[in-house]
């Protein structure tokens, strides 16, 4: 299993993550803000299919590492993505729009299952709008889901800021090919 993202289709990309478990627990840390809150971003999330989604990524909140400067307000103010719930079924699916940042609605699925005394997160992102989307969005998430694998596995979280400027190129790197 790659720890790197992987392309689907054209706007979609793939995630992969073992997980410690059980199922419940890795549920809760999608689910609930204030759990979300230590690896994504808070928010409520009206959990039934039309719900709202909320999420604030206010970065400050989940690393002490100083941002770029291109991300200071991002971190230090936050943004809101909204969204609609599309797919709900605890504890193992989770699918809901993504509306945010001036980019044009995406999918993200979030997709849970026991595995060798583990759990097997699948997240997949689609519609995203090109590869320079593709690329923002995939550096992102694989920063964010460390983040997750640290919490669960009761570890000092890794770093983010620091780890964002190569994971972006070599993000490029990987959907260099990929039509714009």
């Amino acid at each position: 299993m790659s720890e790197y993202g992987t392309v689907l289709e054209s706007g979609a990309v793939r995630f992969e993550r073992l997980l410690p478990g059980p199922v419940e627990r890795v549920w809760a840390y999608l689910a609930e803000s204030g759990k979300r809150g230590t690896w994504l971003a808070s928010g409520d999330f009206d959990l039934r299919v039309g719900g709202e989604t909320k999420l604030l990524f206010k970065h400050s909140e989940i690393t002490d590492e100083p941002p770029p400067e291109r991300y200071r307000e991002v971190n230090d103010k936050g943004f809101l993505a909204t969204g609609t719930i599309t797919r709900c079924e605890p504890p193992h699916a989770l699918a809901f729009t993504w509306d945010g940042d001036g980019n044009p609605l995406s999918e993200v699925t979030f997709e849970l299952s026991p595995r060798d005394g583990k759990v097997l997160l699948v997240l997949t992102h689609r519609k995203l709008a090109d590869k320079a989307a593709m690329t923002n969005v995939s550096g992102g998430w694989h920063m964010h889901l460390g983040l997750l694998e640290d919490q669960l596995a009761g570890q000092t979280p890794r770093g983010f800021w620091s780890r964002q400027a190569k994971l972006e190129s070599e993000y490029a790197a990987l959907f260099a090919s990929l039509p714009e």
